[in-house]
């Protein structure tokens, strides 16, 4: 089953420059159907960008394992495509270039060149590839970025608060292209967030974290159809009840005592 992930039982530690152990995973387990866009959603600092570094292989887990495709994940791979929050463009490369670059580091530019201007067109930057990044908008270079990731063929494409730094209307804008991405493409993706709207929008599983040392809080299957409606009562309800997990995540609950 391509695109097909399970993380068993992952935790990680981080050991600071003053040697004091970090415990930001504390035993993940979960699992990732083919084709599913998910979202990672929780507290700032809880673990949610690491899941994304273990999955991507630019680290290890502490204990426990990642699997895609049941192949167990040892270290970075073209299988795995990852966008980060800023979109880390060359600066002194045109977008083709940029586009292009993973490509020629793998000398697959000669036989797949056809597939710059494919992936170049899906993202909406036809007639803008000789432009350079600083020469484009936040959500344009980001494009650029998406692309990149995608020219690769990934069978998982990993997203960390890609959109984070955008403004509201790029925003939304770029949430609809990631959905329209997913659906030609037909790939599945893991996407940090701290945007509950964004979550509900995008997702059809919402993962909720605890604070460090994170776990799973609660996981929220999303059954509304796409495109969805902000101002749907399903989506104001399911919105409320994240936000409520939010508040409450990694909490002793209160015990009610009547006498």
């Amino acid at each position: 089953m391509v695109g097909y992930i399970r993380f068993e039982g992952v935790k990680k530690n981080f050991v600071t420059l003053e040697g004091e152990t970090v415990n930001a995973l504390s035993g993940v387990d979960l699992e990732i159907k083919k084709g599913d866009f998910v979202c990672l959603i929780g507290p700032s600092g809880c673990g949610k960008s690491t899941m994304l570094r273990l999955l991507a292989g630019l680290d290890t887990p502490t204990e426990g394992s990642i699997f895609i495709n049941d192949t167990k994940v040892t270290k970075p791979n073209y299988d795995r495509g990852l966008v980060f929050q800023d979109p880390n463009l060359f600066p002194w490369l045109n977008i083709y270039d940029n586009i292009s670059f993973g490509l020629k580091v793998r000398k697959l530019f000669g036989e797949r060149k056809k597939d710059v201007n494919e992936f170049i067109e899906l993202v909406g930057l036809k007639g803008f590839e000789k432009s350079f990044p600083h020469q484009l908008s936040g959500g344009m270079c980001q494009r650029a970025s998406l692309a990149r990731a995608l020219i690769g063929h990934p069978q998982a494409l990993l997203l960390d608060e890609p959109l984070g730094a955008l403004d509201a209307f790029t925003r939304m804008n770029m949430q609809d292209e990631l959905l329209r991405i997913k659906k030609e493409q037909d790939m599945t993706m893991i996407m940090v967030t701290h945007d509950v709207d964004e979550a509900v929008y995008l997702a059809d599983k919402i993962v909720v974290m605890t604070p460090r040392p994170a776990k799973i809080e609660s996981i929220i299957d999303v059954k509304l159809s796409q495109p969805r409606d902000r101002n749907n009562p399903e989506f104001i309800r399911l919105r409320s009840e994240i936000l409520q997990i939010l508040d409450f995540a990694g909490k002793e609950k209160e015990v009610e005592y009547t006498i």
